[in-house]
Formats: C-alpha cells, sequence, structure tokens
C-alpha cells in the first residue's frame, strides 16, 4: 500500500495564502510514489478543493460533529465536509483532546459519523512526556484505540506523540517503530486480516531532514504533517521521501 503523506493546516491560512500553497502543491505532486492528501481550514476546504480538482491530492477536514445536522452552533458536520470538496477527515487530534476535552467516546461517535458521510476518517492517538516517562505509553495509546475505533474500523490512524507535536523533537526512530508495531498488533488483534493492512501514520514535527529515515521504518505507513505542510516545497519534500 502507498505511503499517505497527510497534511494538517491547523487554524491557518486565508484564501491567497491556501492559493499559494496548494497551487505548486499541484504542479509538484506529478509523478511521487505517495498519496497526498492537505487539510486545510474548513473556510478553505472549497477553494483547496477546487485548486486541487484532477491533479490526484485529496482533501479533508479537521474536525467534524457526531451529528449529521441540528442545533450545534459553529460546528460543521461530516457531510458538510463532503459537500465541500473532503473526501477524508482528522479525528481526536491531541489537540482536539486537549483544548476541547474530547474523550475517546466523542472521537468515535464523530468517527462513525464520518464513514456514514462517506469520509475516510484519520483517527489519531498519542502520549503526553509525562506518560512515556511513566512508561504507560502502550497502556495509553492501547486505551485509545479502544475506545476511539469503532468495530469494523477501516480508516487510518495516526500515531502523534503529544510532546513531539510543533516542538522540534522527535522521538527516537526505535521509539516510532517499536509504538507502530504495537498499534499493528492491536489493530490486528481487533479486526483480524484488515488490521493488518491499515495505515499507520506519524505524526509529531515531521520535515524533511528526518522523513526518509522515518517513512523507512515498518508499519509506518505516511505522516501526519503540520507546520511544514504550511510551504509547498517542505511539504512536497517530505512527500518525496515516502517509501515507495
Amino acid at each position: 500500500m502507498r505511503q499517505l503523506i497527510a497534511g494538517n493546516w491547523k487554524m491557518n491560512g486565508l484564501t491567497e495564502q491556501a492559493a499559494g500553497i496548494a497551487g505548486p502543491l499541484r504542479h509538484g505532486a506529478e509523478g511521487l510514489g505517495c498519496d497526498l492528501l492537505v487539510c486545510p481550514p474548513a473556510t478553505l476546504i472549497a477553494r483547496v478543493a477546487d485548486i486541487l480538482a484532477g491533479s490526484g491530492i485529496a482533501v479533508g477536514g479537521q474536525d467534524c460533529h457526531a451529528k449529521a445536522s441540528g442545533a450545534h452552533t459553529g460546528d460543521i458536520s461530516a457531510a458538510m465536509l463532503r459537500d465541500a470538496g473532503a473526501s477524508h477527515v482528522i479525528l481526536g487530534h491531541s489537540e482536539r483532546r486537549a483544548d476541547h476535552g474530547e474523550s475517546d467516546a466523542v472521537v468515535q461517535a464523530k468517527t462513525l459519523a464520518a464513514i456514514a458521510a462517506g469520509l475516510t476518517p484519520i483517527v489519531c492517538v498519542g502520549e503526553t512526556e509525562a506518560d512515556r516517562v511513566a512508561g504507560r505509553q502502550n497502556a495509553v495509546v492501547g486505551a485509545q484505540l479502544a475506545g476511539s475505533l469503532p468495530d469494523g474500523f477501516a480508516g487510518v490512524v495516526a500515531y502523534e506523540p503529544v510532546w513531539a507535536i510543533g516542538t522540534g523533537r522527535t522521538p527516537t526512530e526505535a521509539d516510532v517503530a517499536d509504538m507502530h508495531a504495537f498499534i499493528r498488533g492491536v489493530l490486528a488483534a481487533r479486526l483480524g486480516p484488515a488490521g493488518s493492512g491499515l495505515r499507520i501514520l506519524y505524526g509529531g514535527s515531521v520535515k524533511p531532514s528526518n522523513a526518509a529515515a522515518l517513512m523507512g521504518l515498518p508499519d509506518v505507513g505516511g505522516a501526519l504533517v503540520g507546520g511544514a505542510s504550511l510551504n509547498a516545497e517542505d511539504f512536497l519534500g517530505i512527500a518525496r521521501a515516502a517509501r515507495a
């Protein structure tokens, strides 16, 4: 399976900036040996989808509500994302879990909503620095997987050590390989053969300089890229490092 390089723009970008990123991506993505996905803010999904139409680069959202519609001021449904041109959605990102108090149960409900709307969910899991220092990383990530993934899950999982996001710090290659192997084991045990084929992305200070080493590790099915995805050349540099 081709690796997936997904860019999470987070709360960054206005119309002009979006065009300045998406345009070069469209022209630079030809011949890559991986799949590309960009997840801009909801206000830019339709614009970015128009720019990237026919390029093979997918567009996704950064969150969705668990309900299909209703009195939920300020929220956006999975169907709305799909209508705007999205094919994927990031769910359970550590910033959503921390800033908005999202529990595993909430993430699972959103995942079910995404699937019902025809979106591919990218469900994020990961430990804090305190968890890792205490040796609890497997217990924490295992519990998140158990609570966040619905039965029969067929999307994408992203492992993001919380302490590495946006800090410039990256776990050792051995730490990344060990966690991805652990997640693979959990998925295989729960989902059977299907769990052995799901993509597990690594996210946390991925940049062109470390992408090749990270993408070459066993069970790393791609990357969830934050800050570097806001620069088209950096993002393409990471994509070029993907394992064919």
